[in-house]
């Protein structure tokens, strides 16, 4: 049996890094002001960051290709600059991913984070230790955890994206054409055999991703000290 392409593989995996990167820069802050925040916008914009998990992705997907089309602000703007346009572009792909995977990242941090609760927070401010020493020497360790979760979960779900991907994105290869693409235009084709291939490879993905998850929950239970 041939082997099918395989570049849509390493683009995918390519996308995926880049967007599990960014989403720990800023995801990170987000999960801690929901973790920790009294305000009344608190409901709003948790409602706001878990709109991809019930939002169709054609619909995000269109709106994104709205937005970011050169005719936008923003799409002038990109094209002014870089020459290139941000739809169907890689740019524009990681735009994309990064709105749809918001929820995978910042879930399992605020949770980590509320696990935390301000205690150890408090303590180490009793020993002069700034915020921002008090996040990283002891905050962060204790979450660490929920860090691992986020970032699989995020690396996974940008994966196997599909509609989001399709609508900013379209099909170039080289560029845009991601493994669940690929795996549908096989499909299309008929080319069941290559479709197979890269199915198999996802499916086993899946299945590894979520059995690391649980055992990760199961073997090393979140504590505080």
């Amino acid at each position: 049996m041939e082997l099918p392409d395989l570049a849509p593989l390493w683009l995918t995996i390519r996308l995926a890094a880049v967007t599990t990167a960014i989403l720990l820069i800023l995801g990170t802050p987000v999960a801690w002001w929901l973790a920790f925040t009294r305000s009344r916008a608190r409901s709003a914009v948790e409602a706001l960051t878990a709109l991809p998990l019930v939002l169709p992705p054609t619909v995000l997907g269109f709106y994104l290709l709205v937005f970011l089309s050169p005719t936008s602000p923003v799409g002038a703007l990109w094209v002014n600059v870089t020459g290139h346009t941000l739809t169907f572009s890689f740019a524009g792909l990681v735009i994309a991913s990064v709105l749809y995977s918001l929820p995978f990242m910042v879930q399992p941090l605020q949770a980590a984070f509320e696990t935390v609760g301000r205690g150890p927070l408090e303590a180490a401010a009793t020993l002069r230790a700034s915020p921002v020493d008090a996040f990283f020497t002891v905050a962060a360790p204790i979450a660490l955890r929920g860090y691992l979760t986020a970032t699989v979960l995020t690396f996974a779900h940008t994966i196997g994206e599909f509609g989001v991907v399709l609508m900013v994105g379209g099909n170039i290869p080289g560029q845009t054409k991601v493994i669940s693409i690929a795996i549908y235009e096989h499909v299309e084709t008929i080319n069941y055999a290559s479709a197979h291939v890269l199915s198999a490879i996802l499916l086993l993905f899946s299945f590894v991703v979520l059995l690391f998850v649980y055992v990760m929950n199961r073997r090393f239970p979140m504590h505080v000290s």
